[in-house]
């Protein structure tokens, strides 16, 4: 029984019947609320205007309808489309809490940002083993609308001399609207229109939440807690401040620590094996990206390759430059405690590859290297989208094992037609639902890198 309610979840609009919190009302009645406090101590303090005895300007407001922990491409495309798509302009006050505050360094009154798209396609190379998958995906793709072609190791020669083949049986090549952008100006540039929307921003740590449980039994007779977050605590950058905000809806959109930011709301502390006890499996993987010179290298022509062998690399600019790496294996798995870049890793595991595919890359020079975080979805390597089944008003937009960047406009327009309507509108993303950890429903894709 608990199983078939499970698959119903995602048609309970929160937000189609209004906003409220624990104290009832909305944020349309709030502003008017703090108007007549400030009257009433104002008409008992000396001096006549309002001057706050402590300055709380660099707090986040004490009520909002809906709190976004997580101030990336993720949780900025939510928060876009969630006044894109309100009825009326100012009707949804949306709070955004970023723990990193370097990714707000953007210029408002600066000239549109250039994402710098470069359309030189993907290039995806299929081992024997690979080819009928591949063969498979293209023909989805085609379906969908996509250009692609399928290429034969000869026609991959006659493109691409200076690629080896060996090893390739197959290789689907993107002719159109495919390539990379230059994913710092797309987050500036949501970052940006976001703000001139009306979304506030704080930088700070969700460090608690407050909620109340509502026990019920299902008609086979188990008994579940619903849970609804009522506040959030945020722990001020660099301060012992925190703001408790009063919130009608969470979105949890924290990236590679969002299974921590579920876990503080209590997701995944019941008993092993039961909805109460199904952890959102998403954790911080380490990945490192080296940046090499090679001056005999592939020209302007190259585009994205991912190899046969998981290696992949694209050009870096115009100065001969390239830009690349490889996902180790589960065994290989670095320390994520530390963003140390592992140099051997290139030297042992990602050179050797490339220079086999790319006889050129013999010849080349490392001139820089750094790590950063996959929010890696440890269930299915594939994103979680929508409410929680227990805690009612917490929504997923996170685990997309880095495809989020690629993912996140599709993702936020999702997320907030569920949050505003109650159901998937443009896309309906319910394989996606956090209820297939629990029911063992994996959304597995193949060759994908």
């Amino acid at each position: 029984m608990l199983r078939g309610a499970l698959r119903l979840r995602a048609g309970r609009g929160l937000l189609g019947r209004g906003l409220s919190t624990r104290r009832g009302g909305s944020t349309l009645d709030w502003a008017g609320k703090v108007s007549e406090i400030k009257k009433k101590i104002q008409s008992v303090l000396p001096g006549g205007a309002w001057n706050p005895l402590y300055d709380t300007s660099h707090l986040p407001p004490e009520h909002v309808d809906v709190v976004i922990v997580g101030g990336g491409v993720l949780g900025l495309s939510v928060a876009y489309w969630l006044k894109r798509l309100e009825k009326q302009r100012g009707a949804i006050q949306v709070l955004v809490v970023e723990r990193d505050h370097t990714d707000y360094l953007a210029v408002v009154d600066d000239p549109p940002l250039d994402l710098q798209f470069n359309p030189s396609g993907y290039l995806l190379l299929a081992s024997e083993k690979g080819a009928a998958i591949m063969e498979n995906n293209v023909k989805v793709q085609r379906q969908e609308g996509a250009k692609v072609c399928l290429m034969s190791p000869e026609q991959l020669r006659n493109k691409f001399p200076w690629i080896n083949t060996e090893g390739v049986a197959l290789a689907s090549y993107g002719l159109e609207g495919e390539g990379w952008f230059d994913p710092w100006c797309l987050l500036q540039g949501l970052q940006r229109k976001v703000r001139s929307m009306g979304v506030l921003f704080c930088h700070g740590e969700v460090t608690r939440f407050v909620s109340s449980s509502n026990h019920m039994e299902t008609m086979s007779g188990e008994g579940v807690t619903l849970k609804r977050i009522h506040e959030v605590h945020v722990k001020m950058d660099h301060s012992l401040e925190y703001q408790p905000v009063e919130c009608a809806i969470v979105i949890n959109a924290a990236g590679a620590w969002s299974g921590q930011i579920a876990e503080l709301a209590g997701i995944g502390k019941g008993p092993p094996g039961t909805l109460q006890g199904t952890k959102l499996p998403v954790e911080p993987r380490k990945r490192y990206v080296y940046l090499w010179h090679c001056p005999q290298g592939p020209g302007l022509e190259t585009p994205f390759i991912a190899d046969t062998s998981g290696a992949y690399f694209r050009r870096e600019g115009l100065g001969n430059n390239y830009l690349g790496g490889c996902s180790p294996t589960e065994e290989e798995e670095p320390d994520p405690g530390n963003l140390e870049v592992d140099h051997d890793f290139f030297q042992d595991k990602v050179w050797p590859h490339l220079a086999q595919r790319v006889p050129a890359f013999e010849n080349l020079k490392v001139r820089s290297a750094w790590a950063g975080y996959y929010d890696y979805n440890s269930f299915d390597q594939n994103g979680v989208v929508g409410p929680h089944p227990l805690v009612v008003n917490m929504y997923f937009a996170t685990g997309f094992s880095g495809h989020g960047l690629q993912q996140a406009p599709a993702v936020g327009r999702a997320v907030a037609e569920l949050v505003l309507e109650g159901h998937f509108q443009t896309i309906n993303l319910s394989p996606f639902l956090f209820s297939r950890l629990y029911l063992g429903e994996k959304v597995q894709e193949h060759n994908i890198f």
